[in-house]
């Protein structure tokens, strides 16, 4: 199989991802799609679904091989969320969460922390959840409240997190918490991880959502949550380095399920403009709607090119990536939404129901323009690197 490397000097797909996207698409068809609507409706964590990913090693795609992953890099763990997304974004976030809840470790970690975490997430065993937001510190981490004092050779934590995705399901939580208030605003923020079997740890709130809905969200409380010194990730008081460096290069796990979303619709909307008859004939031979059709086709595929080219430079180490990673995540989310109200616009009424899968696909897009930075966040950080 292809190294990352060898993938990353071009954004074309050498034959080995070829196989193995289609291995993956025809899982998707013949296994998630058939459940994605019973996943919303019910608000259902797919645990099938998640054996069925672990059973093709796709929870190996974020690592390394000496981690006990599949060492084929950010691009084909990409492909790989888009075609999950094609037919159920809740069940794609479980390959994105796999990335971000570990990255950190990856980038800033020991490698007794990497021995201890990376292999057992690799094999689908464990999954981790990140835990950067709080009520009253989204966009903005400088309002964060969570606190971890050192006490002897353990960290203490008190605090709630918000908008925490994989909650009561995650093994671990990447935890960002003050460790010295007085550093000022984006300072003295460390990351320490925290195991789910702490005591003081516990589930707090889930939140009842739009969309994504297989997908548990909500506040983890840590209360006076004891973990040994050596679960600090990086070095104390960086921690603001340590999420930047992760949502870097993440945020195209969410520019990816967009992509998804964004295929998935212009490929359903297609399909039924061909088969619905208005004035005696298809409604995909008038002119209105063929134009909508190639305007999503066409932004969707643009949106993906952009998107290859980010995880090119994320695996190729270029310095830029930031900045590539931004766009893709910004122009792919945008589409997303575009594409998908588009797509119940085509289906008109049979657009707004929940029988039919477009209404489900444009609440899902909305996400992709919130979470990981909001859209209006990857804007300033693109600016950030013209001037």
């Amino acid at each position: 199989m292809a190294t990352a490397t060898e993938a990353s000097a071009t954004y074309s797909l050498p034959p080995e991802f070829l196989d193995l996207r289609e291995t993956i698409r025809k899982m998707v068809v013949e296994r998630v799609a058939p459940r994605a609507a019973e996943i919303d409706a019910t608000a259902e964590y797919p645990h099938d679904l998640r054996e069925l990913f672990a059973s093709h090693d796709l929870f190996g795609l974020p690592f390394e091989t000496e981690h006990g992953g599949t060492g084929t890099g950010t691009l084909m763990l990409n492909i790989a969320v888009e075609e999950v997304a094609r037919a159920c974004a809740s069940s794609a976030l479980m390959l994105m969460i796999s990335e971000l809840g570990t990255l950190p470790i990856k980038l800033f970690g020991t490698e007794e922390q990497k021995r201890r975490f990376l292999p057992r997430c690799a094999t689908g065993e464990w999954s981790p959840a990140f835990a950067l937001s709080e009520p009253d510190a989204g966009s903005d981490p400088g309002g964060m409240r969570t606190r971890a004092t050192r006490d002897g050779d353990e960290w203490v934590i008190d605090g709630t997190k918000n908008w925490i995705t994989n909650l009561g399901v995650a093994d671990f939580y990447v935890v960002f918490c003050v460790t010295d208030p007085d550093a000022g605003r984006s300072h003295g923020i460390s990351a320490i991880v925290v195991e789910a079997d702490r005591s003081g740890f516990s589930v707090g709130k889930l939140e009842h959502k739009m969309g994504i809905r297989g997908s548990p969200t909500g506040q983890p409380i840590f209360d006076g949550v004891r973990v040994p010194a050596e679960n600090l990730i990086g070095e104390e008081n960086q921690g603001f380095k340590v999420a930047m460096g992760t949502l870097d290069r993440s945020r195209l796990g969410v520019a990816a399920q967009a992509v998804g979303i964004a295929q998935g619709a212009t490929d359903y909307a297609a399909a039924y403009a061909t088969e619905r008859r208005q004035f005696g004939k298809p409604i995909a031979s008038f002119q209105g709607i063929q134009f909508k059709l190639a305007e999503m086709e066409t932004r969707t595929a643009a949106a993906r090119e952009l998107l290859y080219r980010a995880c090119a430079k994320v695996d190729g180490g270029e310095p830029d990536l930031g900045k590539y990673s931004a766009m893709a995540k910004l122009f792919a989310s945008d589409t997303a939404m575009w594409v998908t109200t588009e797509a119940v616009q085509v289906l008109g009424g049979y657009g707004y129901v929940s029988e039919y899968p477009v209404e489900r696909m444009m609440r899902d897009a909305k996400i992709t323009q919130i979470y990981e930075g909001t859209n209006e966040i990857q804007r300033l950080v693109i600016a950030r690197t013209l001037t």
